[in-house]
């Protein structure tokens, strides 16, 4: 029988500060943590039984919620330090494939240089406006009329190495919004250079500003040789859901879908865990970083994790005996932390599948890349070189 992972990204769920959340002014962030402690009567109990409420900065906090602790893990559980200098969803990302970002992105805190807006408009033929680092519903809310009276084009930046473009799609179709995004991702290289350019359609619903589920990321090609490429190029399929694809610029995946939400990225898991190849499902579900994490809105947040929550047997029902599921996070944003953006912090390791051992603990693993390591030596592919392999510390017979 054909061997799968099924690797979930629950984006920005963070379990704790990172040992060099100093260096990130992020000592003190706990995404769930937060979470936890705003939705004391959170119901993540499939979640529980893999482990995430065992771990080191969250255990006090459930437990001081007198939230019941699960008295079995159903699989193998630990937490994942980043060695990347990033906390970005690209950084996150590719470390999880086996490639580590040395150098840290280059961001726009003040703004992007007036000699590339100035060139940008011209090559768009159109004006901008805004050009701060600021939260994207914020800047909507703020110059969304002026932009719909006008036609000039919103953009923003925020703390990550991004170009964000809004635009109300019945003032600028989207087909439109999408060829200035692709302008702006031509020009956003050398000394410009900036990870990824996104398109932030909006459009207004009952007189507010709403967006609307068609944003699309132009990012950098993978500065490496990702676990992605190994798998596609050994005849694996990479079957990417969600935003996924965009993160890696379309390189090393087999078969690309796209998701409205995470109900429907779910959705999407299920349909192909139903489908007969052999491969890493990889799956990216946004709404928690972008929805609540960067609008801080803990209670939303928790809403979001609950509704996964229910959905996890589903996925488990339909795991065949060989696969493994992995759920884990590229990043946090804690919404209850000062300003905005990402934090810098662990990210949880929850492991489950038929033969993946109970109540076994994994440690503070030293990268992200031990799931690429992991994966690798799974389906018996090359590997980047970075991270170790936990797979004979999570299968039953060792092997």
């Amino acid at each position: 029988m054909s061997k799968r992972i099924v690797l979930i990204i629950m984006d920005s769920v963070g379990v704790g500060y990172g040992k060099d959340a100093d260096e990130f002014g992020d000592m003190g962030s706990n995404t769930l943590g937060s979470i936890i402690r705003e939705n004391p009567r959170l119901k993540i109990d499939n979640l529980k039984s893999m482990g995430i409420l065992n771990l080191e900065k969250i255990l006090p906090i459930a437990q001081q919620a007198k939230i019941k602790m699960s008295e079995k893990i159903i699989g193998s559980y630990g937490q994942m330090s980043e060695l990347s200098k990033g906390k970005d969803t690209t950084t996150g990302h590719l470390e999880i494939a086996g490639l580590e970002t040395s150098v840290p992105s280059k961001t726009y805190a003040d703004g992007f240089p007036k000699e590339f807006i100035e060139e940008f408009e011209k090559r768009i033929g159109r004006k901008t406006m805004g050009n701060i680092s600021i939260s994207g519903v914020e800047i909507i809310e703020k110059l969304g009329e002026e932009h719909e009276k006008t036609g000039n084009i919103i953009v923003y930046t925020s703390a990550d190495s991004v170009f964000q473009i809004a635009a109300n799609v019945d003032i600028i179709p989207l087909e439109e919004l999408y060829r200035i995004c692709q302008i702006a991702r031509e020009m956003l290289i050398g000394k410009w250079q900036c990870d990824r350019v996104i398109a932030r359609p909006y459009r207004r619903v009952n007189g507010k500003p709403v967006r609307t589920p068609d944003r699309h990321d132009y990012a950098l090609d993978p500065h490496g040789t990702t676990l992605l490429d190994i798998l596609k190029n050994s005849g694996k399929e990479v079957y990417a859901i969600g935003k996924i694809a965009d993160i890696f610029n379309n390189r090393g995946i087999t078969q690309r879908v796209t998701t409205k939400d995470n109900n429907d990225g779910i959705s999407k898991t299920i349909q192909a865990l139903k489908m007969d190849f052999e491969g890493l499902i990889f799956v990216n579900l946004v709404d928690f970083d972008s929805k609540y994490g960067h609008r801080r809105d803990p209670r939303g947040y928790g809403e979001a994790l609950e509704q996964f929550d229910f959905r996890i047997p589903e996925i488990m029902k339909n795991l065949r005996d060989d696969d493994i599921l992995i759920i884990s996070a590229d990043h946090g944003n804690d919404p209850c932390f000062k300003g905005f953006n990402h934090t810098r912090e662990n990210i949880p390791l929850l492991v489950y599948g038929k033969n993946i051992k109970e109540n076994n603990y994994l440690g503070i693993r030293d990268t992200f890349a031990d799931i690429s390591a992991t994966a690798s030596e799974y389906f018996n592919v090359d590997k980047t070189g970075l991270g170790k392999s936990f797979l004979s510390e999570i299968l039953i017979d060792g092997n």
